[in-house]
């Protein structure tokens, strides 16, 4: 019960749409009946043609996404521990980060073609900067107490950042990758709109340059719920990950 009216603004929205569009209050081209739209759905669900584009663009978000978490973590930690490396990596953050990570789409087609690589890169460029930066900030913000006291206790260098430093970034960091999650279906939907063969944004930009805009809103449809879903399990995880702290 909860749940359903927590949720109802969704099903009003859902009935406005429908009665809208088959009353005529607007265009059915600009915006199709939702029952059409469900309709489109299932006959691509069917066909096997969103499955095939959809098990590609997972891919591209899984590999940048898994390349950035992994390698943006390490990066974050190593700048707030080792101050060299701060020194040398900061400044090429502070750059970076303002950069509206679409602008890299050219950049990295011209470096990988038009295959998956470009994708996977650009996704893995435009996510690990919130990573890197969640994981410094949470590195940081280590209970100085905690390095204190395993200092005191002889604790090596290497046994401090793993034992106190590393948990101690861990909320930094698991917000870091919330936003780089949400990050990676906006690049790889963007990328996929403007060179791509395959995948959802490209069966979303072709079916609307055919004018089959009940498929290409179903396909919209099916990234908005996958978007969802993903950082409902992420906040599930998450939750799980520093239920220790509670």
């Amino acid at each position: 019960m909860k749940a359903f009216i927590r949720y109802s603004p969704l099903l009003i929205l859902a009935a406005a749409w429908e009665l809208s569009s088959r009353l005529g209050l607007v265009s059915p081209l600009a915006l199709p009946p939702l029952s059409d739209v469900v309709s489109a759905w299932i006959d691509m669900i069917k066909d096997g043609e969103l499955v095939t584009n959809g098990v590609t663009s997972i891919y591209r978000a899984f590999a940048g996404l898994a390349l950035a978490v992994v390698i943006g973590g390490v990066l974050g930690i190593a700048m707030a521990w080792f101050k060299p490396v701060n020194v040398l990596l900061a400044p090429i953050v502070e750059i970076f980060y303002p950069l509206p990570k679409s602008a890299l789409i050219p950049v990295t087609v011209i470096w990988l073609g038009f295959g998956d690589g470009s994708k996977i890169l650009l996704i893995f460029l435009g996510c690990m900067l919130p990573v890197t930066i969640g994981a410094f900030n949470g590195a940081r913000s280590s209970e100085r107490h905690l390095v204190w006291s395993a200092r005191s206790m002889g604790a090596s260098r290497l046994r401090m950042l793993w034992d106190v430093v590393v948990p101690s970034a861990m909320p930094e960091l698991l917000n870091g990758i919330r936003t780089a999650l949400a990050l990676s279906f906006i690049l790889l939907v963007s990328s996929e709109l403007i060179v791509a063969q395959k995948g959802f944004g490209y069966l979303i930009g072709s079916l609307g340059a055919n004018g089959t805009y009940d498929a290409m809103y179903a396909v919209v449809f099916t990234v908005a719920f996958l978007g969802f879903a993903a950082d409902r399990v992420y906040l599930l995880i998450t939750k799980r990950a520093l239920a220790w702290r509670a």
